[in-house]
């Protein structure tokens, strides 16, 4: 192993998390400042931040000719976002889960997936494409923030106080913010240089696709930020940001870090077979599967955590073996297949008719 690309790595791993937490924290203080929700602040602007090293990793990675990485990064993230974050925040905590996300980002969550697979169809992600998926990132940004402040207005109305508006608006403390936000950015991108440079390193002494260091251990080092402010937010029982944060994450890895992507690829993003066949199939189904946990009662039980983290565990084993050609994958294999993901959907599916249940029995009560 080469020690120089393994410092580098680390050292721009270290520069994406320190990046992230300073445009974060610049960009939720000028946020609740001008009186914006929790939830859009979760939605928008702390997933959106912590979202930066995947946006910086894929405009690095396709000016340097590997675009594998940028679509593997994008496609790892979201699952590692759901699978492993989602989870193990609600093993840590159990989570109480907004109606809104439940009823709206969600579903947009499933959608914007699913336009991903339509685009890719054709084996790559053009400039049109990448102008469709950031019109949508605009779209819902704003749409989210105009209905966060109609919401916030409401609520003070009716004397309810969201977030904190006063004190926060000084020149000087503006000044800070802004100050936060330049030298964050300027971390992610020497950082996802630095990065880029050791995982191709990775790639190339372990004989992995970059495909598949992308979907692994880019994906994951990339979206540590989430982690951390997820976890953070769930012991402080600010669920709607820990929450908010992986959903508004999942919605701009598409929508903005590969519609930019797209947009700035010289001859677009080629998408290869293995992600159109399988990988960006798991992500929409991994997008699907928060749905039935989600709202059954708005809470993710400790349970239902383990699930998700174990899903990720397998998934990550799965593409290992499978990039390594190992003896024990079609033993792996078989199990997944007809053992592991069978139970998921029955247990999936029970959770629908619990909660399709519950829902009938409320109004017969109401009425006796």
């Amino acid at each position: 192993m080469d020690a120089f690309a393994l410092a580098k790595f680390v050292g721009g791993l270290l520069m994406l998390i320190a990046g992230a937490e300073l445009l974060v924290r610049g960009a939720s203080r000028l946020a609740a400042a001008v009186g914006i929700p929790p939830l859009v602040i979760g939605l928008t602007v702390v997933a959106y931040g912590t979202s930066s090293p995947e946006l910086a990793i894929s405009l690095q990675a396709i000016s340097l000719g590997h675009a594998d990485v940028a679509l593997g990064n994008v496609v790892g993230s979201n699952i590692f976002n759901v699978l492993f974050i989602a989870g193990l925040v609600a093993v840590v905590n159990l989570q109480v889960v907004s109606r809104q996300l439940v009823r709206l980002d969600v579903p947009i969550m499933i959608i914007v997936s699913v336009l991903l697979l339509v685009l890719a169809l054709d084996g790559e992600i053009n400039r049109l494409d990448g102008t469709i998926l950031f019109a949508g990132a605009l779209s819902y940004t704003v749409w989210t923030i105009v209905q966060g402040r109609k919401a916030n207005d409401q609520a003070t109305k009716t004397g309810v106080r969201e977030v904190g508006a006063e004190g926060g608006r000084s020149a000087g403390l503006l000044s800070i913010q802004l100050g936060l936000i330049l030298v964050g950015l300027a971390l992610l991108v020497l950082g996802s240089r630095w990065l880029i440079d050791g995982a191709l390193t990775f790639a190339r002494v372990f004989g992995l696709s970059e495909l598949v260091i992308g979907l692994t251990i880019v994906a994951a080092g990339t979206s540590l930020p989430e982690v951390a402010t997820s976890i953070v937010a769930s012991i402080r029982r600010e669920t709607d940001i820990a929450l908010g944060n992986i959903i508004g994450s999942n919605i701009f890895n598409i929508l903005a870090v590969l519609g930019l992507t797209g947009i700035f690829a010289p001859a677009g993003i080629d998408v290869a077979a293995a992600a159109l066949n399988f990988d960006i199939p798991v992500m929409i189904a991994v997008a699907i599967a928060c749905l039935p946990i989600f709202f059954t009662g708005y809470v993710i039980a400790r349970w239902e955590g383990a699930l998700f983290f174990i899903c990720y565990l397998a998934y990550t084993t799965y593409l290992l073996l499978n990039a390594t050609k190992h003896a024990a994958l079609p033993l792996f294999s078989g199990v997944m297949m007809y053992f592991v993901i069978p139970l998921t959907i029955l247990t999936l599916l029970v959770l629908v008719v619990r909660a399709a249940r519950s829902a009938q029995s409320v109004p017969n009560k109401a009425a006796e």
